[in-house]
């Protein structure tokens, strides 16, 4: 319902076989707790981080307000060195600027060239890769991406989903300056997958021919009169209902 909030399950101790077994099939989204990720949780503070990524100069997303929008796009694009974006982004106000002295910082890193390469801390920030440890839940040929992510305080990324996770709408706020990694890993088999996808955002093929394909359909079906325009498209939104939502859909 509008305005409902997920309760997400919160869990400690969780195994492997546990999570693969009896957690992982059912695709919904669950908080574990007690995971050693390694000395990041405690060495990534903003000295470090900024020592240690060094002056790697960074894309970043900058807004003048703190919910970032992608539909309006009320954000910019700007390029920092990254040791002075870990310094700006946890600040509240900025003697230095792009926008406005309030302004919001957020990073989703990218691959060395984002139109070919994913994302993956090790490789873009190798002096921290040491401080990290992944969790070994999935088989190693199923691993997509890693994320390194930095946000200013009390910014709210806007709502999305993720192909290569629980297809579920969500969306980031942090309530203080946000350091965090996002592991993707492969649900389903590679091939489903578009190959020119580095963001792990793009829609499966399948799936993608398949709204090519409606969008030519609504386009033949433009070149009818309005009331049979409107009487064959319901037909068909009965079509796909009835065939979308059979358990037996073929």
């Amino acid at each position: 319902m509008a305005g409902q909030r997920l309760l997400v399950p919160r869990l400690e101790g969780v195994s492997r076989e546990q999570f693969m077994q009896h957690l992982y099939p059912q695709r919904k989204p669950l908080v574990l707790e007690g995971i050693d990720l390694g000395a990041c949780t405690s060495k990534w503070t903003v000295d470090y981080l900024s020592q240690a990524g060094g002056k790697k100069e960074v894309k970043i997303h900058v807004a003048a307000v703190a919910q970032m929008d992608f539909i309006s796009k009320n954000f910019i694009y700007r390029t920092l060195p990254f040791d002075e974006l870990v310094q700006r982004a946890a600040e509240e106000k900025h003697k230095e600027f792009f926008i406005s002295e309030d302004e919001k910082y957020y990073l989703r890193s990218l691959g060395e060239d984002p139109r070919k390469d994913v994302a993956d801390i090790r490789k873009q920030f190798p002096l921290l890769e040491g401080d990290i440890k992944f969790p070994k839940f999935f088989k190693e040929e199923q691993f997509f991406s890693s994320v390194f992510r930095i946000s200013s305080p009390g910014l709210q990324l806007w709502t999305h989903y993720d192909v290569c996770l629980s297809l579920w709408f969500h969306n980031v706020i942090s309530e203080e300056f946000g350091v965090g990694v996002n592991i993707f890993w492969k649900h389903l088999p590679s091939e489903c997958y578009d190959k020119t996808d580095t963001y792990g955002n793009k829609d499966p093929v399948a799936a993608s021919r398949a709204a090519q394909i409606l969008d030519r359909a609504l386009r033949t079906l433009a070149e009818l009169p309005e009331e049979y325009r409107d009487f064959y498209a319901r037909q068909m939104v009965l079509h796909i209902q009835e065939k979308a939502y059979s358990k037996n859909f073929e």
